[in-house]
């Protein structure tokens, strides 16, 4: 199956409805999948063949929807990309991916450009804005020019999408999924949550993400519902566009419901028809649960996936009973479970690595055979999250096995963060680690240990850090050492510092 095929059934079962409003314009879905098919028409005569990668790197707004679909349908591999990593690593994906075609706005042309010159495949740079520059191509002028293409076939094993990933150290990896993959996840998710048909969602987290990817599979199979995209977290436009449009459905992570309880007069508001106010990337506090549920009234449901996974794999039933702390409960489908660090099973409250299982896997990671190694073992995947399972059969993560640092939702990886460190002519070493925060969910502390006889403030390193890092990724607290505490093999002990 090809999941440019999602889109068609949908319309077949409900008809032509208004499925996506955009800053106060509405699509229908036939109207997007004509698009859709159209932009399909183009790339293939660009030279866009089944396989071939088309990087998708903007904010989110229909095109983001209609790119996805259109690659999709001829074949092609989707490469989403978020438009707030940095130019290091938005060239290392552009040149890692081999791509050649890129969809964008003039908004990310110097962005681009800059990737080129380290990613010389790049030749079709196609533009979304009413008026490109030389050497690109008009979005909508190629899509008023063609005819709907025909959906290319596909096999379960085909790529449909690569979607990279933040690791603990270097490069990030591009994570592969098939088609059969991330469809089996969207149903999973059909199946687990149940959803009526006919709701209307508010989107507000990337579109050009695993998230974005799952919501937008699940939400042709659940059918009949419309969702509002936003292009920017603004608390006013996720109320106004609540009280708008009576949506029912918001997903978020822990850092935009902090922001919620920060706002200084939510009743202006009718929040009314909001149901299900859903969370994940990120534990979620049990200070922010209790808080959001006085004041607005409704419970925030936990759910938990990796990107490995299609995104969505456990999550507390929307209406049965939820646990405070816990990821909930496998989606139908899907295999979870606690072993030891030799691989044996683990019985309820004992804690180790939690394992996943179930035919929404990815294929692996691109071109990194070894790394895939590490991770799939006989059909199960190694989440390197340390956790249990209670008797109920509700998993419950106690600690990242990981180092991952998780602000805002954003992943960011320490080793980038201490190579800026070290590169501190008075420092020695350097470790970075994630400490608990009320409003990010986790902020960045640095442990620094300074050359003999040196002597430097707080200040001065994030100081140092802020010339070279993006803001988001600069400490914000500094704490001196004599020595960073080691194992015998002279490994860091971060826990020994996140205890600290």
């Amino acid at each position: 199956m090809n999941l440019a095929d999602l889109s068609q059934n949908e319309i077949a079962r409900f008809g032509e409805h208004v499925s996506l409003i955009f800053e106060g314009r509405e699509f229908t879905n036939v109207q997007l999948r004509r698009t859709s098919l159209r932009l399909g028409s183009a790339l293939k005569e660009m030279g866009v063949q089944p396989g071939d990668r088309v990087i998708i790197h903007m904010p989110n707004c229909p095109e983001v929807l209609q790119s996805f679909s259109a690659v999709y349908a001829i074949g092609g591999v989707v490469v989403p990309i978020n438009f707030m990593v940095g130019d290091r690593e938005t060239a290392y994906i552009y040149n890692d991916t081999g791509a050649e075609t890129v969809i964008s706005s003039m908004e990310f042309l110097p962005k681009i450009e800059a990737a080129r010159q380290h990613a010389p495949n790049i030749k079709n740079i196609i533009l979304i804005d009413k008026e490109v520059p030389p050497k690109t191509y008009s979005y909508y002028s190629l899509v008023e020019s063609q005819q709907e293409t025909s959906i290319e076939p596909t096999n379960d094993n085909d790529l449909a999408a690569l979607i990279y990933t933040s690791g603990t150290t270097g490069n990030p990896k591009g994570v592969m999924h098939t088609h059969y993959s991330l469809y089996s996840n969207a149903k999973m998710q059909d199946d687990t949550i149940k959803l009526p048909s006919g709701m209307t969602s508010v989107s507000l987290l990337p579109l050009c993400h695993s998230y974005g990817i799952a919501s937008m599979n699940y939400g042709s199979l659940v059918g009949g519902g419309r969702t509002v995209l936003l292009n920017t977290f603004d608390i006013d436009k996720v109320f106004s566009s609540i009280e708008n449009y009576q949506a029912n459905f918001l997903g978020a992570v822990p850092t935009m419901y902090v922001y919620m309880l920060l706002h200084p007069n939510p009743e202006k508001y009718n929040l009314s028809t909001m149901k299900y106010w859903i969370s994940g990337s990120a534990p979620l506090t049990l200070e922010t649960r209790n808080r959001f549920k006085e004041k607005f009234g409704h419970e925030i449901i936990e759910g938990w996936g990796l990107t490995e996974a299609g995104a969505n794999n456990s999550v507390n039933p929307l209406d049965g009973k939820k646990k405070v702390g816990s990821i909930g409960l496998p989606m139908n489908g899907t295999r979870m479970k606690v072993v030891d660090f030799e691989g044996r099973e683990l019985p309820p409250r004992m804690e180790g690595e939690i394992l996943i299982s179930g035919p929404m896997l990815m294929k692996g990671y691109w071109n990194k055979p070894e790394a895939t190694a590490e991770v799939l073992k006989d059909g199960w995947l190694y989440t390197g999250d340390v956790g249990y399972m209670d008797e109920e059969g509700y998993f419950f993560i106690t600690e990242r096995k990981k180092d991952i640092i998780i602000k805002g939702g954003e992943n960011i990886a320490p080793r980038e963060v201490e190579e800026v460190i070290f590169s501190h002519p008075k420092v020695s070493e350097a470790a970075v680690v994630g400490v608990k925060d009320e409003v990010y969910g986790e902020e960045i502390k640095a442990f620094v240990v300074l050359n003999p006889g040196q002597s430097v403030t707080a200040g001065e390193i994030i100081a140092y850090c802020t010339e070279r890092l993006k803001k988001f990724k600069t400490p914000k607290y500094v704490e001196f050492l004599e020595g960073l505490p080691k194992n015998l093999v002279g490994k860091v002990l971060k826990k020994d510092l996140r205890q600290k």
